[in-house]
């Protein structure tokens, strides 16, 4: 049997055939059905029918009334031979399938010039992927010595290595037209190609030794033009997804590094707080210390003025033990303002010392740093640290990010 069609009406139309000759068969619908079996290409059967004119077309056929196997067909048989053993071989394994690249640049194609497969893949390819570059390899794909030019024509691809995966295919047809690809060298160089081989062969009933060769499947050339690159349209919309992605998740992180940076502007402006407090007291010390030396400077200039008007009014008169008193007088309200001048500004001298020792910028300015964590809080005790933490580390000039590596405990 060769040729087999099972019409929508559920007439059976094929091709009986030996070596020598062949002739059209028909088993309407009303007869197949009590058929026990279902008939394969390439089955040998024993038929009972008639001889009868088909007027439309001029042709003689057989009516076929009855039909039982002669055999599982010797093609059939040959084909199941052929892949036991070389599943038991381990030619089949999964294992030992290459990965089909998933963004091809080139893509070869081993089919014939004239077959209807190679304007289906191209077709195919210019609509989904017109990115990628096709290259044609030519080869017939029926008849004698097409498994030997076929297996050739693979080793040629493999040698020249300038496309990223091959699609080896042809339309469909009777078991006598496929037998190419259930030839055992096919199977072999499918399985020694260096590049990754889809084979597409047939209608997606078939199944040849190629298919379970290949490193992938397709039902139809169309179908491993499908598997062989992704579709343009596809690709684009997913890089515009990720590119909105990206760009919410920057958006995100510019927020979050803002806030960040609103709260390290509010935390470094905390330390000056104290220096500003000691800075007033300071200025408020600078002024009782002016108030209180105006004060005395004009009590005493007043005694001195009183004195010196007693002495005028007195005159010559006055005892030299008052002048000499005025002299001592005079003296000692010297002593006492220089006195209560120096200890004031002693005591300035002092408080200006101490502000500048508590100013952090004075120890941060000796090589020492102030060290945050993520929080904003100083940190004063490897034990509040962890592992993998980030810390902001002020320095004299500018600041540091820095990350905690390992903590030791004194």
């Amino acid at each position: 049997m060769a040729s087999l069609t099972r019409a929508a009406s559920g007439h059976w139309y094929f091709t009986l055939k030996d070596r020598a000759a062949q002739v059209r068969c028909v088993m309407f619908r009303s007869r197949n059905v009590l058929v026990d079996f279902v008939p394969r290409e390439g089955d040998d059967l024993e038929l009972i029918g008639s001889v009868s004119l088909y007027e439309a077309r001029g042709e003689f056929q057989l009516g076929v009334e009855s039909m039982r196997r002669a055999g599982q067909g010797q093609l059939f048989e040959r084909f199941l031979r052929l892949k036991e053993r070389l599943a038991a071989e381990g030619l089949f394994d999964e294992a030992i399938k290459r990965r089909v690249p998933r963004m091809p640049s080139r893509i070869g194609i081993v089919t014939s010039l004239q077959a209807a497969a190679l304007h289906d893949i191209a077709t195919t390819l210019r609509r989904r992927a017109p990115y990628v570059r096709l290259i044609v390899y030519p080869v017939p794909v029926q008849g004698q010595g097409a498994g030997d030019r076929i297996a050739r024509m693979l080793a040629t691809v493999s040698a020249r290595a300038e496309v990223d995966v091959v699609i080896l295919a042809r339309g469909g047809g009777s078991i006598e037209d496929l037998w190419a690809f259930n030839e055992e060298i096919v199977a072999r160089a499918v399985r020694a190609c260096a590049i990754p081989v889809i084979v597409g062969v047939g209608h997606e009933s078939d199944f040849t030794i190629a298919d379970f060769a290949a490193d992938l499947r397709a039902p139809t050339p169309t179908a491993a033009a499908e598997l062989a690159a992704p579709d343009r349209d596809g690709l684009l919309q997913a890089v515009r997804h990720r590119w909105l992605r990206v760009r919410q998740l920057a958006h995100a992180r510019m927020r979050a590094q803002s806030q960040r940076l609103d709260f390290a502007l509010r935390t470094l402006a905390a330390p000056r707080a104290p220096v500003r407090g000691l800075q007033a007291r300071l200025d408020g010390l600078r002024v009782r210390i002016a108030l209180f030396a105006s004060g005395i400077a004009p009590a005493r200039a007043a005694q001195v003025a009183s004195l010196r008007a007693r002495i005028e009014r007195f005159g010559s008169g006055i005892a030299p033990a008052r002048v000499a008193r005025v002299a001592s007088l005079r003296a000692r309200i010297a002593v006492i303002r220089s006195g209560i001048v120096s200890t004031r500004a002693a005591h300035v001298a002092a408080a200006a010392r101490a502000l500048q020792a508590l100013d952090p910028r004075q120890v941060v300015g000796r090589g020492y740093a102030l060290v945050r964590n993520e929080q904003g809080q100083l940190v004063t005790d490897s034990g509040q640290l962890r592992a993998g933490e980030l810390l902001q580390v002020e320095l004299a000039r500018g600041s540091a990010q820095a990350r905690v590596e390992t903590t030791t405990q004194r």
